[in-house]
């Protein structure tokens, strides 16, 4: 009963304390398993054993029955001979064997019933162990949880604002500075190269586009009055205003040459006076 005892006191021991002491739970808790198998083989082999003296002990009393009758029936024929010595002699023996066959009962009787103690005690065991299987599963998700539920705390502990928080905080003011950069360099190089004045033009060209459609459904609502209609302009003067002839155009450039040759011996003795002065 020796092995029964150790095998008790593996299964009802704390695995959970053993797991804390354990450099890997996991492995530390298929050690156990395969502790507990090997306890249980050998248990086995134990209970084989007890049964196997049961079935000895069953058969030598069987056999010591046998011999008691057998001697029995010897007596029976040296009475049927005359030979009362010789039925004497016979039933010593018979008395002989039926005295073993009792004991060979009782031994067996005993055995049986250790043996029965025995198979039961292994079934026990044999269900707790198959509990233990089962268990392991459950402890092992129940470490793998606390592992990545470890991960997590620490990698949160991690995350501060003056750490990670604070990097990707800098990266962001850093690409909106670029991004600034970028667009000014883009505003200067429309300056600079007077594309800025041509859009200017462009829109100016473009003329209001939506102010004057409000305008005319204005009008239309009668929210605004309807616009005078202009005079027509004369032939003569709508000719003038769009093209002059080459006389023309040669005698307004003789007119502003002279308002020129005017202006500037006008201006000529005020400089020499600033110059002498």
């Amino acid at each position: 009963m020796g092995i029964f005892q150790r095998l008790a006191r593996l299964i009802k021991a704390n695995i959970n304390a053993l797991i804390s002491k354990a450099e890997d739970p996991e492995l530390q808790i298929e050690q156990l398993l395969r502790e507990m198998n090997e306890q249980l083989i050998k248990a086995k082999k134990q209970v084989a054993v007890a049964i196997a003296d049961e079935k000895r002990l069953a058969k030598q009393w069987e056999q010591e029955v046998r011999d008691a009758k057998e001697w029995e029936r010897k007596a029976m024929v040296a009475v049927k001979a005359g030979d009362d010595a010789l039925a004497k002699e016979a039933l010593n023996r018979k008395r002989q064997h039926a005295e073993l066959a009792e004991q060979f009962k009782a031994q067996w009787e005993a055995q049986k019933r250790a043996v029965e103690q025995l198979k039961l005690a292994l079934t026990q065991l044999s269900a707790k162990i198959e509990e233990a299987g089962r268990k392991k599963t459950l402890l092992i998700a129940r470490k793998k949880r606390a592992e990545a539920q470890k991960a997590i705390n620490e990698t949160l502990a991690g995350i501060t604002e003056g750490s990670a928080f604070g990097d990707f905080k800098r990266m962001e003011e850093k690409i909106d500075q670029m991004a600034a950069e970028a667009e000014a360099g883009v505003e200067l190089h429309a300056e600079m190269s007077g594309s800025d004045i041509e859009e200017k033009f462009r829109r100016l060209e473009a003329g209001p586009g939506a102010d004057v459609e409000l305008d005319e459904l204005k009008r239309k609502m009668g929210i605004l009055p309807p616009v005078e209609a202009a005079a027509p302009a004369t032939p003569a003067a709508a000719q003038s205003d769009v093209s002059m002839t080459d006389e023309q155009l040669q005698a307004e450039i003789e007119k502003m040459r002279k308002e020129l040759a005017e202006e500037v011996p006008a201006a000529a003795p005020a400089a020499e006076k600033k110059a002498g002065a």
